[in-house]
């Protein structure tokens, strides 16, 4: 049996044998492993330390996607990451500052060409030269690309340095973009992980990947994860059964909303946000926006700022069914049974199995 003391040495750290086996098995499962993959997981990471390098870059941001990362649980993922990868370089949560700060980062770049991760936080303005962000007399469209085009793989934690986030919301004065947009470098060494901010159990994820089986995993036409952004946040909502039978909260406080019915007519954008919120929950597994009572802001999808407001409204623009609308299934079929056929068609529509209607009715309601 891998693993047989009680505790396991990790780096500087020690770590249960039972927690850290818990973290091997739930991350197993977020990459839709078996979960016989934990004790492979274990192995890999305890023979990991120190490697690979992974320079950690901050761009225009809130600090948010940090904040996530920092926060690891169950065990001290954090503990654990800071051992299995060397951070050379973070503004956060390092020690050096100013020249000695950049030397760090120089000296990453240099010893370790081709080998380093880039994790990507922000955002990067880019009209007039990118001027609006300069971090050590250089702009932060010029750190991106000095920094990135070496790298074996850029990891674009959040929304922001996916694509563009609140800083590149209409009319976008300084012209901000996702972080592989603005440098123009190959997609190929892109990883997109958005969320506002993303869930630290899909990064990490994303680095054990890399270390099973030294690539990136499979990617969406976005560059996302497939085992994180794979499936709508409405495919596996506990509250999908209250959509299919045309359940849904009018207002808050009402008695839909006392007896957590569907959140759609509230503005929910679940049928049209690509993320595993539902699953890998927030705060150490405590909770997520629709568990809480909040609708899904959509804001894993490009460009949500704009394409997916107001929130607290429904799209008026397009239905969550792509080709065929809740209301015409009903005149044949009724509406409870419309309604999950919609639901299923919204489904195929957004995965490319159904093409999209040149006469669809863009304000009905479902």
């Amino acid at each position: 049996m891998l693993l047989k003391d009680e505790i396991i040495s990790l780096g500087k750290h020690d770590v249960a044998r039972k927690d850290f086996l818990k973290f091997c098995t739930a991350t197993a499962a977020i990459l839709g492993l078996p979960s016989s993959f934990s004790e492979v997981i274990a192995k890999e990471v305890t023979k990991a330390a120190k490697r690979p390098p992974v320079i950690w870059m901050h761009f225009a941001e809130c600090t948010g996607d940090t904040e996530s990362f920092i926060r690891a649980t169950n065990p001290n993922i954090t503990d654990v990451v800071l051992d299995i990868v060397s951070v050379d370089y973070h503004e956060t949560i390092m020690a050096p500052s100013g020249d000695a700060a950049h030397k760090s980062l120089e000296d990453s770049i240099h010893n370790n060409k081709g080998k380093y991760i880039v994790i990507a936080e922000g955002a990067v303005p880019t009209k007039d030269n990118g001027i609006y962000l300069t971090i050590g007399n250089k702009t932060g469209l010029e750190l991106a690309t000095e920094v990135c085009k070496d790298a074996f793989a850029v990891l674009c934690v959040g929304t922001c340095s996916s694509f563009g986030g609140v800083q590149a919301q209409a009319p976008n004065p300084t012209g901000a973009k996702g972080v592989m947009e603005a440098t123009g470098l190959p997609p190929e060494k892109f990883v997109h992980l958005p969320g506002c901010p993303h869930n630290v159990k899909n990064s990490i994820a994303t680095i054990v990947h890399f270390l099973l089986f030294n690539k990136l995993p499979a990617l969406d036409k976005d560059r996302r994860p497939l085992f994180a952004y794979g499936e709508t946040i409405h495919d596996h909502c506990p509250r999908r059964n209250h959509f299919e039978k045309g359940e849904f909260v009018e207002q808050f406080g009402d008695e839909g909303d006392r007896n957590r019915w569907c959140l759609y007519k509230m503005g929910c954008k679940g049928p049209e946000t690509f993320h595993n919120c539902s699953k890998v929950l927030w705060n150490d597994g405590t909770n997520w926006p629709i568990g809480a009572g909040h609708g899904c802001n959509g804001c894993s999808e490009k460009n949500f700022w704009d394409t997916m407001t107001p929130f607290y409204e429904r799209l008026p623009d397009r239905t969550p069914i792509g080709a065929v609308t809740a209301n015409k299934i009903a005149v044949a079929v009724g509406t409870a049974t419309a309604v999950g056929i919609a639901a299923h068609a919204a489904i195929s529509a957004k995965k490319g199995r159904l093409g999209k209607g040149d006469n669809e009715d863009k304000k009905e309601d479902v």
